[in-house]
């Protein structure tokens, strides 16, 4: 079993750049991928980004190219999601999750990861 635990949310103004961080305990020795998904009231779960844990190549949504940055720290079984000029429309609850084997080619799906942190609320105020 795996454990993913996220943090660094909260409130946030416009514009402004938190990180938020997610640290994997437990069977984490066949991590293919990491990825960060999001979920807003009434709206279905979406892709944020992707790292693949070995090569380090990432993967991002359209939403977050520029703005957002993932990364990971082996050492420390950890990814990181770096998020900067923040707007109103990216308030969600954000998930980090775990794939243990490769998916589809860039990893988006929910489907493709087979662990899920308990997720981390993020609201950006105008």
């Amino acid at each position: 079993q795996v454990q993913l635990v996220e943090s660094g949310g909260g409130l946030v103004q416009a514009g402004g750049s938190p990180r938020l961080s997610c640290a994997a305990s437990g069977r984490t020795f066949s991590t293919y991928a990491m990825g960060w998904f999001r979920q807003a009231p009434g709206k279905e779960r979406e892709f944020v980004a992707a790292i693949r844990w070995s090569s380090g190549s990432t993967q991002y949504a359209d939403f977050a190219k520029g703005r957002f940055t993932i990364s990971r720290d082996n050492a420390k079984n950890t990814v990181y999601l770096q998020m900067n000029s923040l707007k109103p429309e990216d308030t969600a609850v954000y998930y980090c999750a775990l794939a243990r084997y490769s998916g589809s080619y860039y990893m988006t799906r929910t489907r493709d990861y087979d662990f899920w942190g308990q997720g981390t609320q993020v609201t950006v105020s105008s």
